[in-house]
C-alpha cells in the first residue's frame, strides 16, 4: 500500500467534508482541526461526509483533543495541530494503526524500563508521555515539557509514561519508557 499526501484545506467545512468524502484509503491523517475552536473542523466534516466518530479527545498529554473516526470502511485519525501532540499520538495511534494494516502481530510498541536520573511530581489524572534524553544512564525528563517546544522534542530519546494519579518518582526509581529511536 502506498501513502499520499492532500492539499492543506481552507478552514471551511464544505471543502473539508467533501475532501474527506471523496479520498479512497484504509486510513485518513488529518493535523490540526480536532479541538473546540472556531477552525476546528474534522468532527463536524466528518459527520458531514457520513461519517462517525469513534471517540474524541482523550486523557492524555500531549495529545488530548485526538479523535478517530470512521466514513464508511476508511478509518479517521485525527491528529492534534501542535507539532509534539501530532507527533506523540502519531507515535501511540498511528505507527500502531498502520502496524495493524500491515499484519503485524504486536502492532502497540511495549514500553521498557528505565532508571530515573531525577525526580518527578505526582501526576493529574491525565497519562502523560514526557519527553525525556539518557544522563549517565538514567533517563531524565526535559525540564521544559510545553507542547510547543520543538527543540525539547528534537532533543529527546524517549517518552517517559507517567500513568494518571501516578505518584511522586524519585531519582532511582523504574520507570516505563517509549524509546524513540
Amino acid at each position: 500500500a502506498a501513502a499520499s499526501s492532500a492539499p492543506i484545506l481552507p478552514d471551511r467545512l464544505d471543502v473539508v467534508s467533501a475532501a474527506l468524502a471523496r479520498i479512497k484509503a484504509d486510513i485518513i491523517v488529518t493535523i490540526g482541526g480536532a479541538s473546540v475552536g472556531d477552525h476546528d473542523l474534522i468532527r463536524p466534516a466528518i459527520d458531514a461526509a457520513g461519517g462517525s466518530i469513534n471517540f474524541w479527545r482523550i486523557a492524555l498529554r500531549p495529545g488530548k483533543p485526538m479523535l478517530t473516526g470512521m466514513i464508511g470502511e476508511t478509518v479517521i485519525l485525527g491528529l492534534p495541530g501542535n507539532p509534539v501532540s501530532a507527533f506523540v499520538t502519531a507515535q501511540l495511534f498511528l505507527r500502531p494503526l498502520i502496524a495493524a494494516f500491515g499484519g503485524a502481530h504486536t502492532p502497540v510498541p511495549e514500553p521498557i524500563t528505565a532508571i530515573l536520573g531525577e525526580a518527578l511530581p505526582a501526576n493529574d489524572q491525565r497519562q502523560d508521555y514526557l519527553r525525556g534524553s539518557w544522563h549517565e544512564g538514567k533517563v531524565v525528563a526535559a525540564a521544559k515539557q510545553d507542547s510547543s517546544l520543538l527543540l525539547t522534542l528534537s532533543k529527546a530519546a524517549c517518552l517517559i509514561i507517567r500513568p494518571p494519579f501516578a505518584p511522586a518518582a524519585v531519582a532511582g526509581d523504574p520507570v516505563s519508557i517509549l524509546p524513540l529511536a
